[in-house]
């Protein structure tokens, strides 16, 4: 980077493919005597990069229909809420894997990936004994069900808001039965990961500021995160509404849930438990979905061998560097088969997709889930 920056190293082919293939997981920083901030140094290469790019660098980062979809979904990611019904009827008709089988088509990464999505959920009503609906959108406000303890704030994210329903509806059903109001602003964006870690620094900083703006009207004690690399997207980039701090979902029910009285069914079961990068390298909060599985009676948790390595999902990073990608999801793959569990959580909705998807081509039946799905299917919600 100092090479590029003082003219000493070309901008050509060869350093953008370097760049490109650092995966930004930042164990770096973890074990840096200096504490060196690498994120941010990487995320400054990548932006030069991106502003002085010639046209003849044909860079994998640069796809158009991914720069497509982030302007047109990601930036307005009310858009994917109304799609939900439209893409859960073609799902159900199986028009996705059809489309797959085209010759023209099959062998696209994103068309492959959308195609084994699994089947698209919809949003948790709020009412009591009805915990689903056909609607596409959020409500505004769900109350708590029990005895009111607080207010929060809740981040859908872009993605997650379309193919991880079930984590942000458990997300609800645990918090209001733990007695936490949960406000969903309507206005919130993404957090602007895809974009900080492509170099749109400016883009990055809009979406920020959108989201301080969309939790800055409610008066609540924590934004809670449900994906560890949108925690620590809006944890750097200082979104808050002046009192509220970003919380990951499984930190703050264990740091403020009160379970005394909260009926868990068993389950004696093996729970392996994987450690995003952004979760392990970023947040420091690596132990919290052990401690929150841990409130299940009869699990045996233990965690995924090489959690110190990251799996290779890395946001975009699965389809623009796939077989680096696949190269290091290998071995976790192997240690999964091996360990001979049924459950897999992860804390991070793209490390669940870059593995889900790897499953699904492999015929493994393992279920990847977020720890609070699974600790909601214990309380009794029905998914």
């Amino acid at each position: 980077m100092n090479g590029f920056v003082n003219g000493r190293i070309p901008l050509n082919a060869r350093l953008i493919q370097h760049m490109d293939r650092c995966l930004t997981c930042r164990a770096c920083e973890v074990v840096c005597p200096n504490n060196v901030a690498y994120g941010n140094l990487i995320d400054s290469m990548r932006a030069l990069i991106t502003a002085d790019q010639p046209k003849s660098v044909d860079s994998p980062r640069k796809l158009f229909v991914i720069n497509l979809l982030k302007k047109q979904l990601l930036n307005k990611p009310v858009r994917l809420d109304r799609m939900r019904g439209l893409f859960h009827f073609v799902q159900k008709k199986g028009w996705l894997h059809w489309i797959r089988k085209l010759s023209n088509f099959g062998n696209n990464k994103l068309v492959r990936f959308v195609a084994q999505l699994p089947l698209i959920k919809f949003p948790h009503m709020g009412v009591i004994g009805e915990e689903y609906g056909k609607n596409n959108l959020w409500k505004e406000i769900y109350p708590a069900i029990s005895r009111k303890r607080g207010e929060v704030g809740l981040f859908l994210g872009c993605v997650a808001r379309l193919t991880d329903v079930a984590t942000l509806n458990s997300c609800i059903y645990v918090l209001n039965h733990l007695g936490y109001t949960v406000y969903v602003p309507a206005d919130q964006v993404c957090c602007g990961a895809i974009y900080q870690h492509d170099g749109a620094i400016k883009d990055a900083a809009v979406l920020s500021q959108q989201n301080k703006s969309a939790f800055a009207r409610y008066d609540i004690d924590a934004i809670i995160s449900t994906a560890s690399g949108c925690g620590a997207q809006l944890l750097e980039s200082g979104v808050t509404n002046g009192r509220a701090r970003i919380a990951d979902i499984s930190q703050f029910l264990i740091a403020n849930g009160e379970w005394r009285d909260v009926n868990l069914a068993a389950l004696p079961e093996k729970i392996l438990v994987h450690e995003p990068c952004s979760q392990r390298n970023v947040l420091r909060e690596q132990a919290y979905p052990y401690k929150l599985i841990e409130l299940i009676p009869g699990v045996q948790v233990v965690p995924l061998p090489g959690n110190n390595q990251c799996c290779g999902a890395a946001g975009t990073y699965f389809l623009d560097q796939p077989d680096i990608a696949n190269m290091l999801l290998n071995e976790k793959m192997l240690a999964l088969e091996e360990s001979g569990a049924r459950y897999l959580v992860t804390s991070n909705i793209g490390c669940a997709m870059h593995f889900s998807n790897r499953m699904y081509e492999d015929g493994m039946r393992v279920e990847v889930l977020h720890p609070v799905t699974l600790l909601a299917r214990q309380m009794g919600l029905k998914l």
